[in-house]
């Protein structure tokens, strides 16, 4: 699994953090989404699918099959 954000599209909901607070957080000034981890484990698969499936502003990117 492969994951990008697009820092231009975010609104700065927060709901990917939530949703996977180990790979997603947000800059302390703005709220604009910062990936703390761009290949994460099998296990956050589930998390990290979600986190793009509810981000407001469809910002995150997930290609599945790549490391």
């Amino acid at each position: 699994m492969k994951v990008t954000v697009d820092q231009e599209r975010c609104v700065a909901a927060g709901s990917c953090v939530t949703a996977a607070d180990d790979v997603f957080d947000q800059r302390d000034e703005d709220g604009i989404v910062v990936l703390l981890n761009p290949a994460p484990t099998a296990d956050r698969a589930a998390a990290v699918r979600e986190a793009a499936a509810i981000c407001p502003a469809l910002a995150i990117t997930v290609e599945e099959g790549r490391p």
